[in-house]
């Protein structure tokens, strides 16, 4: 059954945090403003850094023959990345010759989930409604249910035991006859689950060694083997608060496609004329067009997420900066919706018009011919927002007249 909690509050606390809201709204603006003008920078920077690649990789016939002519060059490459670095979880005494081990820990708890409701009543209270709701879950860390709001569900979680995560990765990893670097290296992702190997004898000290830890009866099986993962519970299939999981994966060798600037027997990241850095790594053998038509589809999904971040931020921001005005006007909570819904139909015309005067100074700055577009459509939108607009308010004034 879900729990709520109901509170008020006064409208004197709500116009006092409506005026405060009038700082934060302007930094808010400002912040949006900042970002929208850094964004499109950031893109052309970018772009510009992309297309420069493009002109100046060449490609490495054979990696695994050192070609000292190649030192200095930005190349695009595909090898087998492997390495012989041993590596080991010293706590569950496992280990691999890999690119990397890792070791992922999950904890079965109850999460609490919250929705709110606010109503506003006549003479400017606030009522606000939070239903709390409770599930079982699969967790990354243990969950503290002593601040569980219903009491019914407060001090429930708990676990069988506590395990760090862990990720090691091998210093040498050769990609034909080169080495790579430590960017690279992580950029791998050809992970596999890892293969377990522990016998009856191992299974049962670590199960008498959980039962001691937590006072468990020893005479159950609480520690269970399976595929790349050791689960700490009564069963694997059925689990309950307090169970466990640990999972382990490695990396294993695998072809990989490079674009980066040879640095003796090593690579490094390109650096562009404008200051930017490049270096990539792609699972399999991908040819470079594909490479740079990914990274040009990157920038473009980051310039319109930003943007519409932005102007979201902006908007948010001249709300703070005018909604001082309809907590005021809370009192009567039927005229307060009404201006509600006209500064919010405002602050959108705004935001939106300012957005586009700041992108397009920003495009005039960076590339001029776009920002000129940019500039004509804002003053359009500026036009018809204060010229049409007027016209339409006279003629629904002159219809209510004849009327």
């Amino acid at each position: 059954m879900a729990y709520q909690e109901v509170k008020t509050t006064g409208y004197g606390t709500r116009v006092g945090r409506s005026f405060r809201s009038i700082g934060s709204g302007f930094l808010l603006f400002c912040a949006a403003t900042v970002l929208l003008w850094w964004n499109e920078g950031r893109a052309v920077k970018t772009d510009k850094m992309l297309d420069e690649v493009e002109g100046a990789y060449v490609e490495m016939e054979n990696p695994n023959k050192k070609d000292a002519s190649l030192d200095g060059e930005l190349v695009c490459a595909s090898a087998l990345a492997t390495t012989e670095d041993s590596l080991s979880d010293r706590q569950y005494g496992i280990g691999a010759v890999a690119i990397s081990l890792q070791r992922h820990v999950e904890y079965y708890q109850w999460v609490e989930h919250s929705d709110e409701e606010k109503e506003d009543k006549l003479g400017g209270k606030e009522v606000t409604t939070t239903t709390y709701t409770y599930s079982q879950e699969w967790t990354n860390s243990p969950v503290n249910s002593a601040k569980f709001h219903d009491p019914a569900y407060q001090q429930k979680n708990f676990v069988l035991t506590t395990v760090e995560p862990e990720e090691q990765w091998a210093e040498n990893v050769t990609f034909g006859a080169y080495t790579l670097n430590e960017t690279l290296i992580h950029s791998i992702s050809s992970k596999e689950p890892m293969e377990l190997s522990f016998d009856s004898v191992q299974i049962a000290a670590m199960n008498e060694a959980l039962c001691q830890q937590g006072n468990l009866a020893d005479s159950l099986e609480y520690v269970h083997v399976g595929d790349g993962e050791i689960y700490y519970g009564l069963s694997s299939s059925d689990p309950s608060v307090g169970d466990v999981r640990v999972t382990f994966e490695k990396i294993v060798p695998a072809k990989v496609t490079i674009v980066a600037q040879v640095h003796g027997d090593t690579f490094k990241a390109y650096k562009a004329k404008n200051g930017k850095r490049f270096q990539r790594l792609v699972m399999g053998k991908v040819d470079a067009d594909e490479i740079f038509e990914g990274e040009h589809s990157t920038n473009s999904m980051w310039l319109w997420g930003l943007r519409i971040l932005g102007v979201i931020l902006v908007i948010a921001g001249l709300k703070g900066l005018f909604g001082f005005v309809e907590t005021i006007l809370k009192v009567v909570p039927f005229i307060s919706s009404i201006f509600g819904w006209g500064v919010s139909i405002v602050c959108t015309v705004v935001g939106l018009v300012w957005s586009l005067l700041v992108i397009a100074l920003a495009w005039l700055f960076y590339r001029p011919l776009i920002g000129i577009t940019l500039l004509v459509l804002a003053g359009f939108l500026i036009w018809v927002f204060a010229f049409k607009g007027k016209d339409k308010l006279k003629e629904l004034a002159a219809r209510a007249k004849a009327k």
